[in-house]
């Protein structure tokens, strides 16, 4: 076990304290902050020539789930921000020295959606436009924004030149009052604005090289940086949502000794309770070992200095989201069974199936596409289209 997860599990309880502290304030509160911090997490991915640890993937999986074990926002904040250190060192090595050059602890936003439009000028790129959902974005000094270049006229090419814009706090606006949900509150996902900023050529990266790992020769001796950007940010959701997961598995624990049904069978030892506990709890289990045994195999390919291919993208997406849904299925099985302790807003079960019913919503986590992609390439129907991830 990695130190920045043992770190975690050590201030259990005070990440726990900050959980609805965080709901309430709409954003990780400073405590947490500093907590996620100390545990120096959001280094595990960062390349070692800028302070970082070039850790395991699954290290790295297993910090975001511990986090969100204990305070879902934190760990999707976790999830998220960590996981941008892994495509920042695939990026050209000016903009990582602009980012990590005065501050290695530097945290750095998205979102990736292509929401934004960027007219080609000298040097680079005036970008413009309005994005959701930038998860942990107060507490970012850089943030990372997805864009599709146009013409002088603002047309988009065909195919799209889509493209990763990276911008310096200074360059975009926090739109506050932005960000009203039922769950994940704490993540402060907020809206992020720019306003024709000139972004430099090198401070992007194209979007289906990401995919495609094509920037790989930037980091020839670490096979983890190898691995297509989809699977890897995929992962990282499906890692907070599985530490989501076991929060609420263990919250739904802690009532179990207190409940009585009107028939007077005590919570632990009824066995429609437990059949749904025992359920989600191998679900759980088996979601875990799929996912760090898939990645596994991917570092592994990369490390014989195979590539990835389409079929191997597609099948560890498949098998990734087939998993998220399993658990979210068997946890909504024991809330089911959970009678009215589990809709009481002062409890912490409650929360925690708010925030791992939002986390199921995020794009990584849902089926349709991803199915259809994969069977469409099984196929060879010639009907693929890349997914956002």
């Amino acid at each position: 076990m990695h130190d920045a997860v043992k770190k975690i599990h050590a201030c259990a309880d005070a990440l726990r304290a900050e959980h609805a502290l965080c709901d309430a304030a709409g954003a990780l509160t400073a405590g947490t902050v500093d907590l996620l911090r100390a545990s120096r997490g959001m280094r595990l991915l960062q390349s070692r020539r800028h302070g970082g640890f070039e850790a395991d993937l699954q290290d790295f999986y297993a910090w975001v789930r511990a986090t969100a074990q204990y305070n879902p926002s934190a760990g999707w904040v976790a999830g998220v921000v960590g996981v941008h250190p892994w495509e920042i060192a695939l990026c050209d090595p000016r903009l990582q020295q602009q980012i990590y050059g005065t501050n290695d602890d530097c945290w750095v936003a998205s979102p990736y959606a292509p929401f934004g439009r960027a007219r080609l000028v000298d040097g680079g790129f005036l970008l413009r436009g309005e994005w959701p959902y930038s998860t942990g974005t107060d507490h970012c000094a850089w943030v990372v924004l997805g864009g599709m270049v146009t013409d002088a006229n603002g047309d988009v090419s065909t195919p799209p030149d889509i493209r990763h814009f990276f911008l310096p706090r200074s360059d975009y606006t926090i739109v506050e009052d932005s960000w009203h949900v039922m769950g994940l509150s704490g993540t402060g996902s907020k809206n992020v604005r720019v306003d024709d900023v000139f972004v430099p050529a090198h401070h992007t990266v194209e979007h289906i090289a990401m995919l495609d790992g094509v920037h790989k020769d930037r980091q020839p001796e670490v096979p983890m940086y190898h691995l297509p950007l989809g699977c890897v940010f995929s992962a990282a959701i499906t890692s907070g949502t599985f530490g989501i997961a076991r929060g609420t598995l263990d919250a739904y624990r802690a009532q179990l000794p207190s409940r009585v049904s009107i028939s007077g069978v005590s919570g632990r030892g009824d066995p429609f309770q437990q059949a749904a506990l025992a359920e989600a709890e191998a679900d759980l289990a088996a979601g875990i070992v799929h996912l760090d045994v898939m990645t596994a195999e991917l570092v592994a390919q990369a490390a014989r200095g195979n590539p990835i291919t389409s079929a191997m993208r597609f099948e560890f997406r498949r098998n990734q989201v087939r998993a998220v849904q399993r658990v979210l299925h068997s946890v909504d099985g024991v809330l089911a069974r959970a009678g009215s302790a589990a809709v009481w807003s002062t409890a912490p079960l409650e929360r925690y199936w708010r925030d791992l019913r939002t986390a199921g919503s995020h794009v990584c986590n849902v089926t349709d596409v991803i199915y259809t992609a994969w069977a469409n390439h099984e196929f060879a129907l010639g009907q693929n289209v890349y997914a956002l991830y």
